[in-house]
């Protein structure tokens, strides 16, 4: 099983913001994440971490990549993110595409996503931050998100063609977007640099809804998969128990 991430967002939400991490920490985690970093007291959380022995790998770079008339404010927003993230040794970025433009052609809006993340790809490579697209599912939690499908999000990276560049895969989103994660996820694996896991319906911790996580966890850990599952749910309970659950897996 490959090493287990936790959301501070959604999986402790009941307590100060750095406080998180080390109840992560406790409950056997092998590392953090969270969302947009801009607000937060990156020094605290940094110290807070290296106090626990736990780091942080991810967090969400920022930008609207969907719109051709405001590219050079996406670039530079990702810009920013990576001197941050490389800055403090955060490996990886969350990439999102912010949303679908009904006055332009989704064609258009493809090449924009594709160009903005061919010009900030040497900045990743040479800070060594690997930037994540990631697809999301419209039908239930964003209705007017750009990017769905994995299909479209392998094409982009394809596309763009940087080994810092890469796609997250939500098997939440996935589920409800397409379904037939585990043939999507171990046949694309060289392209996937992170995984998240919730459960359908609800978004709560895997095992309490349709999919079948014992297998699809074995599934990945067929595959050469050397990132971090990252728990991105909200327990049905008690977060640390929710969270033993899903190492015992491991």
């Amino acid at each position: 099983m490959p090493r287990v991430s936790v959301c501070l967002e959604m999986v402790y939400d009941d307590e100060p913001f750095h406080e998180r991490i080390t109840r992560a920490a406790e409950a056997g985690a092998d590392a953090v994440e969270f969302w947009d970093w801009r607000g937060k007291d990156m020094d605290r959380l940094d110290t807070v971490a290296a106090d626990v022995d736990i780091p942080i790998i991810s967090c969400v770079a920022g930008g609207t990549l969907t719109d051709p008339n405001v590219t050079d404010e996406a670039v530079e927003t990702l810009r920013e993110s990576i001197t941050m993230a490389g800055d403090r040794d955060i490996p990886t970025l969350i990439v999102t595409t912010g949303p679908d433009q009904e006055e332009i052609p989704r064609t258009t809006q493809h090449e924009t996503i594709v160009e903005t993340l061919s010009r900030v790809a040497s900045d990743a490579e040479s800070a060594g931050v690997t930037l994540l697209l990631e697809p999301l599912n419209t039908a239930v939690d964003h209705p007017d998100y750009y990017l769905a499908s994995s299909d479209e999000g392998f094409e982009i990276i394809d596309e763009v063609d940087s080994p810092n560049v890469g796609l997250l895969y939500d098997v939440y989103h996935q589920q409800i977007t397409e379904g037939n994660v585990i043939q999507t996820i171990t046949a694309n694996i060289d392209r996937i640099g992170h995984i998240h896991v919730a459960d359908v319906p609800g978004r709560n911790e895997p095992g309490t809804g349709e999919l079948n996580y014992e297998n699809v966890f074995a599934a990945i850990d067929r595959t050469e998969y050397d990132g971090y599952v990252g728990c991105e749910f909200s327990p049905v309970g008690d977060a640390d128990a929710a969270m033993a659950d899903v190492l015992d897996w491991r």
